[in-house]
């Protein structure tokens, strides 16, 4: 039996987060599994990746084979390296977060001297009135 090691999606339509599991290469992509060895949320600033490092040696030590999206991210938390022997990659670096510019706005606003001057209100004209003044209009003229 032919043991994979994939993704299994799970979440909303443009929300999705996967489970690292091993399963039979047969089953579909969320189909049973034999065991779940991690998470994997993309769409969160920093990604979350959690890897149980002991269960993923010993599958692949049994010669379980990781599907392309799961050896991408064995390769980024170093699981890859160490199974093969090679040197560890560099630790993954955190995200500067972005500064607020909230304040920057609130100064400029302010050195400008612009103070809001209430409601943009236009004076809508009635259909009413218009049809009055044609009809006044074209009885004058005519």
């Amino acid at each position: 039996m032919a043991v994979k090691i994939k993704l299994k999606r799970l979440g909303k339509i443009r929300a999705p987060h996967y489970r690292i599991i091993i399963a039979d290469s047969r089953t579909r992509r969320d189909g049973r599994a034999i065991e779940e060895i991690g998470l994997y949320h993309p769409v969160q600033n920093p990604s979350r990746i959690e890897v149980d490092a002991d269960r993923v040696a010993y599958w692949l030590g049994v010669g379980a084979q990781p599907t392309e999206p799961v050896l991408a991210i064995l390769k980024k938390t170093g699981d890859w390296q160490k199974f093969k022997g090679e040197p560890a990659p560099a630790p993954l670096l955190q995200p500067e977060p972005k500064p607020d510019h909230s304040g920057l706005f609130e100064a400029v606003s302010a050195k400008a001297g612009d103070e809001p001057k209430g409601e943009a209100i236009t004076p809508k004209a009635k259909k009413a009135d218009k049809k009055d003044e044609s009809d006044s209009s074209e009885s004058t003229e005519g």
